[in-house]
């Protein structure tokens, strides 16, 4: 597919951001929630919390560097771009999920079912749906274990300015506290994903730590939202430049090395060119994993050009995909990629993302 196909697409999709509110076109991908509207579902989606929550200390094996290697070049697939793997990367402390675990996460928030499945299916239905993903995949790629995640939309853009005017909503802590519970039943990582809207990422990350330096929990962050020039949110796709990745992955490295945690992993969505500026400034840590994630939505040519283009072309150091349960399925020929199909990319993702 021509790229001038996806720009087109990409203009299209702006024209009618607003009428969707589920996440990504090939693209984009809109989330923004109505807090008037589905707050009052909170007594059906929380469930109280514990000190179980917080997983136990670990000690982990020094990583095995020869084993990390071969896996890197697998995941490349046979690229022979000379972009993958991606050169003179740093090795992960001990206890890194990736390269030797393929995460599969369900993503979305608790108050809006048209956020994402996480949402979408009461909570025991939507448990025994992920655990069926995970087994498609582990069927797909048995030599590759699969971690199963809750990917939580925790701060999220709105149409509503809000009392300070940001037009985001920071989800409260008692349904933050909900996905841990469910994570744990399901054996999950957690995922907690940012759409700054008009406020920005060194606001809102370190309002989250509480949760951060638990070693179970990950970050999410979302560039389609961060509105920088003051445009409201949905109107159209934001950015974030290197130096704002950046400032995540230090923040993340210092909650690693201060309280002797495994790697934390950072997802970053992308699905245009300016979603993600200056991408070869991005530096890599050994206490962070950082995910580009082609976050679109569209019919599979559309999702393969965006892919090439902005997650291929475009090497940072692991990469990820994401399906869309409803909007895949909007054009012809209507059909969401299977697990055998994503593996053809090169390089396979290791992050797969469910909406």
């Amino acid at each position: 597919m021509k790229l001038k196909n996806i720009i087109f697409s990409a203009a299209f999709l702006l024209s009618s951001l607003m009428l969707f509110s589920s996440c990504g076109h090939s693209s984009s991908s809109t989330s923004k929630v109505d807090v008037k509207d589905t707050t009052k579902k909170t007594t059906t989606t929380t469930v109280a919390a514990t000190k179980d929550t917080v997983a136990a200390p670990v000690t982990y094996p020094p990583l095995d560097k020869k084993l990390y290697d071969s896996l890197m070049k697998r995941l490349a697939h046979g690229d022979t771009s000379g972009k993958w793997p991606v050169k003179n990367t740093p090795y992960p402390l001990p206890g890194a999920i990736l390269p030797f675990k393929r995460v599969v996460a369900f993503y979305g928030n608790l108050y809006a079912k048209k956020m994402g499945i996480l949402g979408e299916l009461p909570p025991n239905e939507m448990l025994a749906k992920l655990k069926g993903e995970v087994k498609n995949w582990q069927k797909a790629d048995p030599l590759t274990p699969v971690q199963p995640a809750l990917h939580y939309i925790a701060v999220v853009a709105s149409g509503d300015a809000g009392k300070d005017g940001k037009y985001r909503h920071r989800m409260p802590f008692k349904q933050i506290d909900s996905v841990l519970v469910l994570a744990k039943k399901a054996h999950a990582i957690v995922f907690l994903d940012v759409q700054v809207a008009l406020s920005n990422i060194k606001t809102e990350l370190p309002l989250l730590e509480k949760y951060l330096i638990m070693p179970q929990v990950h970050f999410g962050m979302d560039p389609e939202f961060s509105m920088k020039d003051g445009t409201h949110p949905g109107k159209k796709i934001g950015t974030y430049d290197a130096d704002d990745i950046n400032y995540v992955s230090g923040y993340l490295a210092g909650l690693v090395k201060k309280n002797n945690l495994p790697p934390k992993i950072l997802i970053v969505h992308r699905f245009t060119k300016k979603m993600v500026t200056n991408y070869q400034g991005i530096k890599l840590r050994p206490e962070v994993q950082l995910v580009m994630d082609m976050d679109g939505w569209g019919e599979p040519d559309l999702k393969e050009g965006t892919w090439r283009y902005f997650i291929h072309n475009e090497p940072v150091q692991f990469t990820g995909f994401k399906l869309f349960y409803k909007n895949d399925l909007k054009k012809a020929p209507h059909h969401m990629l299977t697990p055998e199909e994503v593996l053809k990319k090169k390089p396979n993702p290791i992050y797969i993302q469910y909406q």
